[in-house]
């Protein structure tokens, strides 16, 4: 059974999308504007969090998960 919330619409037109193709700009943070019920819109600003990694789409290939990466990033340490 579908849910009317998540499901993609016929109008949707994915066909010249590309993956990853605004990562750059996520990096450096975007802004949102959140529209209303009373039709108010307040426009917020993301950034990653501190501390937070963003991968390259090549990279996450790779590691799929942040046990992935911490296991791989701890084996390059433990060289030193």
């Amino acid at each position: 059974m579908s849910d009317p919330e998540t499901e993609m619409r016929d109008e949707y037109d994915f066909s010249n999308a590309r993956r990853g193709g605004h990562y750059r700009e996520y990096r450096e943070g975007h802004d949102v504007r959140v529209f209303e019920d009373d039709g108010s819109a307040e426009v917020r600003h993301f950034t990653l969090a501190e501390g937070a990694v963003m991968l390259d789409p090549d990279v996450k290939a790779a590691f799929p998960d942040s046990e992935a990466v911490n296991r791989a990033l701890r084996s390059l340490v433990n060289q030193r």
